[in-house]
Formats: structure tokens, sequence, C-alpha cells
């Protein structure tokens, strides 16, 4: 039975949560700038319940894969390209994952990547601030939880947003210059591997090949890079939480220290990192299209 004590209590917590949140958002600084100023616990706002905790973090089994897919040979052998997108659509189907190799974007493009980004986050905090921002209409912006005052707690980690929604482009002075260069180059070469998997997956589906991309599904990209500082209590607390993806296709980019897992039959499998590989998530909207 509800009390005016209990309500009280209860509003005295929601209270004092709202004015942390409050307090680390007009920082700025983000998690990394907690890491920086030398904290040995992490504050009250980016604790799990227990129940959460034990539900998420429990060890992925690493002797099942998640399926790799080369795409080598995709668009000069025709049996062999049909052969790909029955791959394609059996990965989808059961994992709603599946890791790209030879995916023709290079090697270089993909460190520069993860490089810039490195870089921005672990640059001076006055300069990142000049990105800072919770403006949802903001096409490049930094911050830490997009959802940090709606979330039950928040997640350890930082973004860098770039939204392609309002236009499939973006001015490189809009950029931030430590990883000005190396982005408008990803954003270039991932577009087309963006459109390219919606071919191969119309045709999967059994529509014609320039279906899904005749559509706009290919349009209003974002690009979200996240970033991990290290955690002086990572037991109470995590990068991301459990989630599905909007849109169409999710296309990661993933470093080599791993931590991506995949759920599949209430079993989080771990997905390996592979030097040149890009790890794709089929999206909540081309899941209605029954793969």
């Amino acid at each position: 039975m509800s009390t005016l004590k209990g309500f009280l209590h209860e509003s005295t917590k929601y209270n004092d949560r709202m004015k942390e949140l409050k307090e680390f958002d007009e920082t700025k600084c983000g998690v990394k700038g907690l890491v920086d100023s030398g904290i040995v616990k992490i504050p009250k706002l980016f604790i799990r319940p227990d129940d959460e905790l034990a539900e998420e973090s429990n060890h992925g089994r690493s002797d099942i894969q998640v399926p790799i897919i080369d795409l080598t040979g995709i668009n000069t052998d025709h049996d062999h390209r049909k052969k790909i997108i029955n791959d394609l659509k059996q990965a989808s189907k059961d994992y709603g994952f599946f890791q790209l190799l030879n995916h023709g974007i290079p090697q270089r493009v993909l460190d520069g990547m993860l490089e810039g980004i490195r870089r921005f986050h672990e640059q001076d905090a006055d300069i990142k601030k000049e990105f800072y921002s919770r403006d949802r209409f903001k096409k490049v912006k930094y911050s830490s939880n997009i959802d940090l005052y709606q979330s039950s707690a928040a997640n350890w980690r930082d973004t860098l947003t770039i939204s392609l929604k309002v236009s499939d482009s973006v001015e490189s002075n809009e950029l931030p210059a430590a990883c000005r260069s190396s982005t408008i180059e990803y954003i270039d070469q991932v577009t087309k591997l963006g459109e390219l998997l919606l071919e191969l997956l119309a045709e999967a589906l059994g529509l014609k090949q320039e279906h899904l991309v005749s559509k706009g599904c290919a349009k209003g990209c974002t690009l979200v890079c996240h970033y991990y500082p290290a955690c002086p209590e990572p037991e109470l607390t995590l990068g991301t939480s459990k989630h599905t993806d909007p849109g169409f296709l999710t296309i990661v980019l993933q470093d080599q220290i791993g931590g991506l897992q995949v759920l599949k039959n209430n079993q989080w499998i771990d997905v390996q990192p592979h030097s040149g590989s890009l790890v794709v998530n089929i999206g909540d909207f081309l899941q209605v299209e029954q793969l």
C-alpha cells in the first residue's frame, strides 16, 4: 500500500538522482573526465541493479561463432553471388548478425577511423566541450549517454554522434579536427557498402535488387562513435546494456579488444574480432520483412 512517507522517500531519491545527473552532464567532460580526475569508485548514476548485472554480465560463449561471410567475387561470379546471398539470408534468420570479410573497405580506412575517434575522445576536454550537446537536431555532437535522463542507470561510455538524417553528407568544417579526414573517407566507403548489403538482402527476400535502396532504406544514416574508458569498478556497470537496433542495418567497426556480444537462445555469444572485418546487425525494421 502506498503511503505519503513512501512517496516522499521515492521523490527524494528521484530528486537526488536528477541532481547527480545534472551535475555530471554540466561538466561536459563525460566518463573520460571522471577517469582523468582519478576516481577509484564510480558515481551512483552508473551502478546497475544487481539483478540486471547478473543477467547481462554472464561470460559469453567463445565456442560458438557468429557467421563469417566473405564477399570475395560478389560482383564477378554469378553462382558464387547466389551462394553469398543464401549465406546472408541464413545468417540473418539464425543470428541477426554476421561478420564480413573482403568487403572492399581498405584496412587503412578502418584503422584511420578507429585512431581518429580515439584521438577525439582523448584530446583536451576543453576542445571536446565545443561539441558537447543534447540537441537531437544537431548534426555533429559529443555527449555521454544520449538517454542519460531517461535510463535507470548510465552506461560507462562517451559518444561522438554524426547524423546524416537531414542531409546525406557532412561538411568537413562541421567535423572535429581530430578525426575529420578519416571520418569523411570512412563515411564514403561504408555508405557504399551499406547500399551493396541492402541490394544483397533484397535479393535474399526475393525482391528486385534495387528495391530496398529505392525505398530510401540507405538514407538517414547515423555514425555513432563510442569510447569506453577504463573503469575502476567494472563489475558494477556496463559499457552498453542489452538492446536491439532500430533502422535497417547497423555496420559495426570494433577494435581488437573485443567485448561485443550477441544474444542467441538466451545465451550470450562473444563476437571475436577479426582484423579487417566488420560486423553487420539486422535492424528491427528489416526484421519485419521476415528474411
